[in-house]
């Protein structure tokens, strides 16, 4: 038999879960928001400083297929295939006078939308979050907007100095770019 004691422990327990879920959401949402600006701002290195020490970038080359199938994407193409030490020597790279697809630099804007937290497990530590993005880039005193648009699927991961990034693979919607270069993180 359940008591009114058992009723409100419950209820207790259930609507801590929620505030934690409620947090998750929040605290991923004003993450990516955050991210977003550092790299429009070309704010590099603060933007490394929020990637952990394994972390791994990918953007899979998407191809066309007729029909209903779940390998739109390759496992072995990438338009960027990247790790901690890799971007830290590109945004390096680009402080140079040889980041010649970059000088002057690009103006982006990340538009981050539909971030969605699966619900954390208590022991794990991370978040799996998805969300879309659209990025706009604009290159010297051209009026036209390059644009990219596609899914994210990062791993955030809880640390001593917050939240960080442990995994990111962008599912980009077009095939072919239609950009003049892919030196802009998404």
């Amino acid at each position: 038999m359940v008591g009114p004691a058992d009723s409100q422990t419950s209820n207790q327990v259930r609507t801590g879960v929620i505030e934690a879920a409620r947090s998750a959401v929040e605290d991923a949402t004003q993450f990516l928001y955050r991210e977003a600006a550092l790299l429009d701002r070309g704010e590099f290195q603060a933007w490394l400083e929020l990637l952990t020490t394994d972390f791994r970038y990918t953007v899979p080359v998407r191809s066309t297929r007729y029909g209903r199938t779940s390998d739109e994407f390759s496992s072995t193409s990438f338009h960027f295939n990247e790790d901690l030490f890799s971007l830290t020597m590109r945004v390096q790279r680009l402080q140079t006078r040889f980041a010649w697809a970059e000088d002057p630099p690009s103006r982006s804007r990340h538009l981050v939308t539909n971030v969605l937290v699966e619900p954390p497990e208590p022991s794990a530590g991370e978040l799996r979050v998805t969300s879309n993005v659209l990025l706009l880039r604009t290159r010297f005193d051209n009026a036209e907007i390059e644009q990219l648009s596609g899914e994210r699927d990062d791993v955030l991961r809880m640390t001593h100095q917050g939240l960080r990034l442990a995994r990111r693979n962008v599912y980009l919607d077009q095939t072919t770019l239609p950009i003049s270069s892919i030196t802009t993180l998404i």
